[in-house]
This record gives structure tokens, C-alpha cells and sequence, in this order.
């Protein structure tokens, strides 16, 4: 196992996933102390590097483009301080950030980790319910329905049509931007046969976002949809109901592999830590469950 303790988190690799614990310095980001733990499996890991610097350097972990839904939905466009995948490394910690990325390398070697894109997602997302308000209102997500609710600094037109709400099997597409210059971003949320979208200030599905510390959350919200919705990459014949997604991603199609009891374990921890983020229901869970056991 392969471990490195810093001040702005801890990183931990067992040959199986690489475990991302946020730190408590200042320089973290809101977004990385909300999410919280995340846990990357090797088979969504693209690569990993180290970039030394004269008083700092940077652990950096390179995911597979489609792996994690919160990175599909900010483009990388997240901010460093709200980035869970950067490491800060002191100087004197050089060597261990090295042996840090030798491991993880060696095992994408062994394990022949495809580095290429994903077709569907690899990690959960963030656990629901979530809600975070940020510029001109609130978005809540409860794993179906999605709620924007508005505040003071919201215009009239879109404020007097009260809070919007709907589902996510109505979603087709979810984006987050954050704010450059003089623009504005945005939590956008686009809907099923809906046209032109109007300019965030006016849309009633879109939350406006001013630059303020609290802008990052709205990612989190945004990521918690999309990993419900279809995969952008996945086959046309894919089946795209919410939620029938996750658990095909929690519980692969074992036939075709051989019976490796390493590979069954690893294929279980991975549908129990779905299940506990919310991702998987109580019978998804159970289905996925019987269906690793069985292979035993």
C-alpha cells in the first residue's frame, strides 16, 4: 500500500483504488470538503504525475474522459482549489509523491488499464439528497426530482413563476459554468424538447451564478444528475431509464469474465460503496449482490 499525508489531503492506493481524502487546510476548496472521500478504481485512472516545484509540488491524477460525471459536467473548468484529483506536495514529501506514482503506475501495467475514454461512468457521484444555493437560487436534487427555488437577487420575470421542478428522466443534457471577467456562469439544466435556451438571468432552468466562493457547489448538484442520465458516450441500443445506468456499471456482466474470486471481491466492495452513496437502491443493490455471489 502506498500512502502520502499533506496539508491539503491524504491519498492512499491499495492496488485496487486510490482513496482521496480532502484536507483541513484553508486553501481547500468548498466543493472538495463537501464531497468528501472519493474513491477511484484503478480501471477509471488514466494516469498519474508528479510535477515538482521550488516550494511546492503537485500530485496529479489524470482520469479517463467519461470516468466521473463531475468532471464530464465542468469540462475542466473546476478551479484548482476545488479540484479533489490535485495534490499539494511540500518539498521535503518529493520522494514519497514519486513512489506514490510509481505504484499506481505499476499496477495500470499489470492490470492493463485501458486509458482510453468511457462509454459509461466509473465512479457514483456525489450522494443525494443534495442542495446548495449559490447566485440567484437553490438547487435541490432527491436522486429523481430536481427543484430550483429563487432568491432576492433573482429578476422578476423568472422569479414570478415560482420554484421550478422536475424530473431528471426529463433532462437531457446538465452543464456547469463558472463565471469569466464580466459573464456570469451558470447550473443550466436543459429539458426534453425544449428549444433555444434564453439568457441564464431569464431561464426559469437555469441557476446564474455570480463568481462567488459558493459557485463550485453547484457542480456537485449537476454531477449527482448526470450520473442518472444517459451516458453522453454510451451506445445508441444502450438501455437509458435513470438509474438502470449505475447498476450496470456496479455489477458488470461477469459472465464473460473468468472466475477470479480477487476480481469478485473487488466487483462487490464496489457495489456496496454505490449502494451507501445513494447511487444504488435497496433492490439494485441486492439484484448486483446475488448476481457477484453467484459467480462464486
Amino acid at each position: 500500500m502506498a500512502e502520502i499525508i499533506q496539508k491539503d489531503g491524504t491519498w492512499t492506493f491499495d492496488g485496487d483504488a486510490v482513496r482521496i481524502v480532502p484536507g483541513r487546510d484553508k486553501g481547500v476548496g468548498l466543493l472538495r470538503q463537501h464531497l468528501g472521500e472519493v474513491v477511484v478504481p484503478l480501471r477509471a485512472i488514466g494516469g498519474i504525475s508528479f510535477e515538482p516545484g521550488r516550494k511546492a509540488g503537485r500530485l496529479r491524477l489524470r482520469l479517463r474522459d467519461g470516468a466521473d460525471p463531475l468532471l464530464q459536467v465542468t469540462g475542466g473548468r473546476l478551479p484548482e482549489a476545488s479540484d479533489p484529483y490535485r495534490l499539494g506536495v511540500e518539498t521535503d514529501r518529493t520522494g514519497v509523491a514519486e513512489y506514490f506514482v510509481d505504484e499506481v503506475r505499476n499496477a495500470l501495467l499489470l492490470d492493463q488499464v485501458d486509458p482510453g475514454p468511457c462509454d459509461a461512468y466509473l465512479l457514483p457521484g456525489p450522494p443525494v439528497p443534495i442542495a446548495f444555493g449559490a447566485g440567484d437560487g437553490t438547487a435541490s436534487f432527491d436522486g429523481d426530482r430536481v427543484v430550483l427555488d429563487w432568491n432576492w437577487t433573482t429578476e422578476e420575470a423568472k422569479r414570478s413563476g415560482g420554484p421550478r421542478e422536475f424530473r431528471v428522466a426529463d433532462v437531457r443534457a446538465v452543464e456547469w459554468s463558472p463565471s469569466k471577467g464580466l459573464d456570469n456562469g451558470w447550473l443550466r439544466f436543459t429539458l426534453t424538447g425544449a428549444g433555444s435556451a434564453p439568457a441564464p438571468k431569464y431561464d426559469p432552468c437555469t441557476v446564474e451564478l455570480f463568481g462567488f466562493k459558493k459557485d463550485p457547489l453547484m457542480a456537485l448538484v449537476a454531477a449527482a444528475v448526470a450520473v442518472r442520465m444517459p451516458h453522453p458516450a454510451a451506445p445508441a441500443s444502450a438501455p437509458a431509464p435513470a438509474q438502470a445506468l449505475p447498476l450496470a456499471e456496479a455489477a458488470p456482466a461477469l459472465a464473460g469474465e473468468p472466475v477470479d474470486h480477487d476480481t469478485l471481491l473487488r466487483r462487490l466492495r464496489e457495489v456496496g460503496e454505490l449502494h451507501q452513496a445513494g447511487v444504488l437502491t435497496v433492490d439494485e443493490f441486492s439484484a448486483a449482490k446475488a448476481a457477484i455471489l453467484g459467480r462464486f
